[in-house]
């Protein structure tokens, strides 16, 4: 009756490694990172990259890296190439080295990364993906 009233939950990730791995980033903000790779969701606006990470060895929390889909048409589009998942994926792992170094609290993590075509390019560049 009052189905608008539910709350549409979000897709199972999927992608997830058989084995939690965690990893360090020490951060130019001063903080050092550790994280696990959870997993992905994707639909046809954004692939959401889910990462949990913790700066204080006590208390962890999820952070969403929003890759758009559209970023990545038109970077595929531009250099005649499909980006493949591993490639998405290094995509959204530098994105959060980013904010690690751009943000200055691990508060500041809370609010999502969103990973728009400019960023695409650079990343994509600078990883040497562009050169294949």
């Amino acid at each position: 009756m009052f189905s608008w009233f539910k709350k549409k939950s979000p897709a199972p990730l999927t992608g997830a490694p058989l084995v939690r791995r965690q990893k360090t980033h020490s951060a130019l903000s001063g903080y050092v990172y550790q994280y696990f790779y959870e997993g992905h969701r994707g639909d046809s606006e954004n692939t959401e990259f889910v990462f949990e990470v913790c700066s204080d060895r006590v208390s962890s929390f999820a952070v969403s890296v929003f890759v758009s889909s559209r970023a990545v048409r038109s970077w595929e589009q531009g250099h005649g190439r499909e980006l493949n998942g591993t490639e998405q994926y290094a995509i959204a792992k530098m994105a959060l080295f980013q904010a690690f170094d751009d943000r200055a609290t691990p508060l500041d993590l809370r609010q999502a990364i969103r990973v728009e075509a400019d960023q695409v390019e650079a990343i994509v560049a600078g990883l040497g993906l562009d050169a294949e």
